[in-house]
């Protein structure tokens, strides 16, 4: 390919980590909902974009990212325990989304969006777990290139209109349950290979400031 940018690159894949008993998959993109996003605008791990970016229509692809090019090592400090009122809606604390392994969607004091695990529901605190859930991991991928062009001038439009929020669009994500989208992917309602934890949208519920 002459240009890594803008090309629209539709794929399946399967997803492996490290498991007791050998490799364990967590995450699969099937031929009728594959995973796509456009090149060079950060919806997939850099890494990952890198080892697909060259690959044709047709071709078969196996590669594995080390925890560096993923996302790092798990860090302790990135576990936190917040104010139940953070989490209040109208007034009353919202049980509707808030409870023990949910992912909620976040946004930090400079604005920038993320997701936590909800680890505890305290009378006065809720324990979040601000890693990535696959921070720590080594991700092997396994899949196939369904398409790989140009990405049209419309695809770009409705993308970089989505990134400034004006709407969503552009093709960014296996149907809002891919794995290697931006923050809008989902595994178990948190993207698992998305390029920027912080994300850039939300897959629901509220955005609670931290």
């Amino acid at each position: 390919m002459n240009n890594a940018n803008n090309k629209f690159i539709a794929l399946t894949y399967k997803l492996y980590v490290d498991g007791d008993h050998g490799k364990e998959m967590v995450e699969e993109a099937k031929a009728d909902r594959p995973f796509h996003f456009i090149s060079g605008f950060g919806f997939a791990l850099d890494a990952f974009e890198q080892q697909v970016i060259s690959l044709e229509k047709g071709a078969q692809f196996s590669f594995s990212l080390s925890k560096d090019e993923a996302y790092g090592d798990y860090d302790d400090q990135q576990v936190a325990s917040l104010d139940r009122t953070i989490f209040h809606v109208n007034g009353k604390f919202d049980s509707e989304h808030i409870y023990e392994d949910a992912i909620v969607p976040l946004q930090n004091a400079e604005g920038q969006r993320f997701y936590g695990r909800v680890l505890e529901v305290g009378n006065d605190k809720v324990k979040i777990d601000m890693n990535h859930p696959l921070a720590g991991e080594t991700l092997y991928f396994e899949g196939e290139i369904l398409e790989n062009r140009d990405a049209t001038e419309d695809e770009v439009k409705k993308l970089i209109a989505h990134l400034s929020g004006k709407g969503c669009g552009g093709g960014c994500h296996h149907d809002g349950e891919g794995c290697c989208g931006g923050g809008c992917g989902n595994h178990d309602g948190e993207g698992c290979c998305g390029g920027h934890g912080d994300g850039e949208c939300s897959c629901g519920g509220h955005c609670h400031e931290n």
